[in-house]
């Protein structure tokens, strides 16, 4: 080529940033090549500032990173006992109701929430009606408390009372525990924030003889194993968080043989495993459970940005990050878009509601949707979106897994670890799949589909972050 070959060569535009300028000049018939960029975070200078202080700490923050994903790819949670949650659960008293998501007080609650502590109160018989129990609540009598804070998740309204059953799973690798209550089933459940008489029926004979017999199963099992379950569940079809068919299954031929040897009494082990069969998201709450244990063995690692919760309580979302322990760190939380049953829609929709971001947050849920490609027909998308989300999920974590891999992506681990600073950065948020509540209480649930965690929230925690490291 010589020196001025260049000027013979056909001419290109070269659009970087904004993509919508590439594609008008393509329909013009230009020659274009766009190139994908953005300013680091967005152009949002105080979070820039934020960046710069930490870029000083990479290797720290690396070394950090390490070791919160080497406690997180070594847990092995197993489900151990089930009791009440007032034996069980840290903290836990007669007046106390625990609840998904970052605190928040009954003025500011969302209906679904509402209705869900309306229930819990009409069923350990603490009110008699829904007035009495709204009066209660606006009495101050009774306390209310995050699951996280109690080494507890909860999915969607996330409300746990005293005399509930609650399962709890033991992290073997790092020595701690985890608490879930009983997963209900589609529909009209309590937590979705409904609190009928057909509802308070059901968590009774939940508490009555599902959970006796759970119990009586689990200890004659001598211990299982969720992580195994998760692992095979991926290989079926599963992405552990809205679509739980093989994982409940798989549980289910666990249960089974301990179930029958039990002495449980005429017909009881038949309902159990009837009523298990036919609620194909039973094992979320244990999924959860699952990784909240994996999750709380990486807090507090000092320098990690690794995030360890992203929950939500239908008004604002949390996070919380390794470094930075047990501070929460807020923005409102954002509506779900997705399919919805007959009769509703967008409009009937609450915003982002539950604990089971847990899920995401360990890499499970949308960042394993590539394992599921069937979510799309509860989620709405097509199978293609789902391996895109779980690519991207890769842009903001640390690792992938070698315990959680994904036969449509060559077997390759699920993304694992988000790291704060990469959210930022990047300007690409976790993508999270999610069953919708209705807004108001005493309804149920409306649907399901995808929602992103919102930005702000983890500005706020790279701002905390970086006066922490860099003051």
């Amino acid at each position: 080529m010589t020196r001025y070959s260049i000027l013979k060569e056909p001419l290109k535009a070269v659009n970087v940033g904004v993509k919508t300028f590439y594609d008008s000049l393509r329909e013009q018939g230009v020659n274009a090549i766009h190139i994908d960029w953005h300013p680091p975070a967005g152009g949002d200078l105080r979070a820039f500032e934020s960046l710069k202080k930490l870029k000083g700490f990479e290797l720290e923050i690396e070394a950090a990173n390490q070791k919160a994903v080497s406690k997180i790819l070594s847990s092995e949670p197993f489900l151990v006992d089930l009791g009440e949650a007032r034996s069980v659960i840290p903290g836990m008293r007669d007046n106390l109701i625990l609840h998904a998501g970052p605190p928040i007080d009954w003025r500011r609650m969302c209906g679904p929430m509402k209705g869900a502590i309306i229930g819990a109160l009409l069923f350990e018989g603490l009110a008699g009606s829904e007035k009495e129990a709204e009066r209660l609540c606006e009495s101050g009598k009774v306390e209310f408390s995050p699951c996280h804070e109690h080494k507890s998740v909860g999915p969607m309204a996330g409300v746990i009372s005293a005399s509930m059953p609650a399962f709890v799973i033991h992290n073997k690798s790092a020595g701690n525990t985890s608490y879930t209550n009983l997963n209900e089933g589609l529909g009209r459940g309590m937590r979705f924030g409904a609190y009928g008489e057909d509802v308070i029926k059901r968590l009774r004979w939940m508490k009555e003889e599902l959970a006796p017999a759970l119990k009586a199963a689990i200890g004659r099992s001598g211990g299982i194993n969720l992580k195994a379950i998760i692992a095979q569940a991926l290989q079926m079809g599963d992405e552990v968080h809205n679509r739980n068919v093989a994982a409940t299954s798989l549980l289910l031929n666990e249960l089974t043989p301990h179930l029958i040897d039990a002495d449980l009494g005429k017909g009881v082990a038949a309902r159990v495993t009837r009523f298990i069969a036919g609620n194909r998201h039973f094992f979320v709450n244990l999924s959860m459970a699952a990784c909240k244990a994996t999750m709380d063995a990486a807090k507090g690692i000092r320098n990690s940005t690794i995030l360890t919760v992203m929950s939500r309580n239908g008004v604002d979302f949390g996070i919380k990050v390794s470094a930075l322990g047990d501070r929460w760190f807020v923005a409102p939380a954002l509506t779900p878009k997705g399919l919805y049953f007959p009769g509703y829609s967008q409009e009937d929709a609450n915003p982002d509601l539950g604990d089971s971001a847990i899920t995401e947050t360990s890499g499970l849920g949308g960042f394993a949707m590539a394992a599921a490609p069937a979510i799309v027909q509860f989620i709405g998308g097509s199978p293609e979106e789902a391996v895109n989300y779980t690519r991207e999920m890769g842009e903001i974590t640390v690792t992938k897994s070698r315990n959680f891999t994904i036969p449509s992506l060559d077997f390759q681990g699920v993304p694992t670890g988000i790291d704060l600073i990469k959210v930022v950065e990047t300007g690409v948020t976790p993508v999270i799949n999610t069953g919708i509540a209705h807004k108001m209480a005493g309804i149920g649930q409306v649907g399901a589909g995808i929602v992103r965690a919102p930005m702000d929230c983890f500005k706020k925690a790279l701002e905390a972050l970086a006066k922490e490291m860099a003051p």
